[in-house]
C-alpha cells in the first residue's frame, strides 16, 4: 500500500472544509458539509481502516497506547504515521467547526474568527485556545464551553 498517497489525499480532503468555514461559514454547502457528520465520518473510516491495518500485522511490532516507548514504536511504521495524522485532521476540523457555529450562535466577528480557525487547522489547541480567549474578551462568552447562549 503506498502510504504517500493516502496521505496526500487525507489532507487534500480536508481541504475545502477549511476554506469553506473561512471564506463562506454561512453558505448552504458549508453547512451540509462540514457541518455535517460527513468529514468525521469519512476520515473516521480511514482512520479505522488503518487501525485494522496497524493492529492486523501492518503496523510496528509492538506497538500500544500503554508507554510512550509504545507509542513511538505505533508512530515508527507508516500506517501508524497515517492513523496518528487522520486523527489530528478529524478532531481539528470537528474543532474548527464547532468554533464556526459557537461564533454565530453568539454573534461573533468573522474576522476575529478567522485566526482562530486558521491556527486551529495548523496548530489545533492553540487556535481553540485562541477563540476561547477572544469569546471572553468580547463579551461573546465565558469560559464553558457547555454554557447557554
Amino acid at each position: 500500500m503506498n502510504y504517500d498517497i493516502w496521505f496526500t489525499a487525507i489532507n487534500l480532503s480536508v481541504m475545502p472544509a477549511w476554506a469553506l468555514l473561512i471564506l463562506a461559514p454561512r453558505s448552504q454547502i458549508t453547512q451540509t458539509l462540514v457541518q455535517s457528520m460527513l468529514y468525521p465520518l469519512l476520515l473516521g473510516a480511514v482512520y479505522i481502516v488503518g487501525m485494522i491495518l496497524a493492529f492486523a500485522g501492518q503496523g510496528a511490532e509492538g506497538g500500544s497506547f500503554t508507554s510512550l516507548e509504545g507509542v513511538r514504536t505505533l508512530f515508527s511504521a507508516d500506517v501508524g504515521l497515517l492513523v496518528g495524522w487522520a486523527h489530528y485532521l478529524v478532531f481539528d476540523l470537528f474543532v474548527g467547526a464547532w468554533e464556526a457555529r459557537d461564533a454565530q450562535r453568539r454573534g461573533f466577528s468573522h474576522i476575529l474568527l478567522i485566526p482562530c480557525l486558521l491556527l486551529t487547522f495548523i496548530l489545533g489547541p492553540t487556535g481553540l485556545f485562541l477563540y476561547l480567549i477572544l469569546r471572553k474578551a468580547t463579551g461573546k462568552g465565558g469560559w464553558s464551553l457547555a454554557e447557554p447562549v
